[in-house]
């Protein structure tokens, strides 16, 4: 099993996105067996003293709940955290709309899978959720907080979404959110995992982009990565919305995950996946497989 960070990118603040809002993921993985350090950003200013010594800490994992307006990371926790990757550690990044989350551009390439506000690009054209007009591209619309989401993914499914719970063999339900992120596979080790639909448009996007065989700057593997298009998918409301929001969330919640629990009970299938498959012992299992297999090929 996996020692795992489960972290914020802001510090304690009771009304916004802090990490006790994402109690039920980090009990989820507790009960699936992984250790977890459910934390915040330190209050100090300056560099966080777990993010900028990552590589040093033990921990086989980061999932990173990027809830911040841009400032989220130094570079010091940057740079430990792509030496962490370099190292074999598994990373999970997850932002929202426009710029929420922003400070993982410096993360390198996972940086890169993950788009945000552009001003040069003709917004009328790529705002989906117009009921929160101060909410600017990307902005998908997939539902209400408290909703379910169709996941549309090709055939096989990835092991991320297996599941032994439903006809298909496939977690086929995501937790919604009026306007999620942006995330693409614009790096040749990339590929989309699954997308949503908007329910404003009809347009397709992304919903994560996992990151599998890339090589640090000595050759070596780096530890597997997933960037998911918002938060929304592993926050305590949008799993159980009597949990409450922020008070600057304005958009009325849905029912659909409190009438139909069992739904919710499939996807959290996708959470324990996850913590396997980012696992660095996970990352070498598959490549000895991978020899094996090429040798009895030869």
């Amino acid at each position: 099993m996996s020692k795992i960070l489960l972290q914020t990118t802001i510090s304690d603040c009771f009304d916004d996105w802090g990490i006790d809002r994402f109690a039920l993921l980090a009990g989820k993985l507790r009960t699936a067996g992984h250790e977890v350090v459910a934390r915040n950003r330190s209050d100090k200013s300056g560099d966080d003293p777990i993010l900028s010594r990552l590589d040093e800490l033990g921990f086989d994992q980061l999932w990173l709940m990027a809830v911040d307006s841009g400032d989220g990371l130094t570079a010091a926790d940057a740079e430990a955290i792509l030496r962490f990757r370099c190292n074999g550690g598994g990373v999970l990044t997850a932002r929202d709309h426009q710029d929420l989350g922003c400070c993982v551009l410096r993360l390198g390439s996972l940086g890169r899978v993950n788009q945000f506000h552009d001003p040069t690009v003709d917004q009328r054209l790529l705002c989906d959720d117009k009921d929160t007009p101060s909410i600017c591209w990307p902005n998908y619309h997939s539902g209400a907080n408290g909703d379910y989401q169709p996941v549309f993914a090709e055939e096989p499914p990835h092991e991320l979404l297996r599941t032994s719970r439903t006809e298909s063999g496939r977690i086929e339900w995501f937790p919604a959110h009026p306007h999620e992120g942006a995330v693409s596979a614009t790096v040749p080790f990339a590929s989309v995992l699954a997308q949503g639909r908007s329910t404003a448009t009809g347009r397709r996007f992304n919903l994560a982009v996992a990151m599998d065989g890339e090589t640090g700057p000595d050759g070596r593997p780096m530890g597997r990565a997933l960037a998911e298009s918002t938060f929304h998918h592993f926050a305590d409301y949008n799993w159980d919305v009597d949990r409450g929001a922020p008070s600057f969330v304005a958009e009325p919640p849905g029912g659909q995950i409190k009438a139909d629990p069992s739904r919710l009970a499939v996807f959290t299938d996708y959470v324990r996946n996850l913590a396997s498959w980012l696992h660095p012992a996970a990352v070498a299992a598959a490549e000895a497989d991978d020899e094996f297999r090429s040798l009895s090929r030869s």
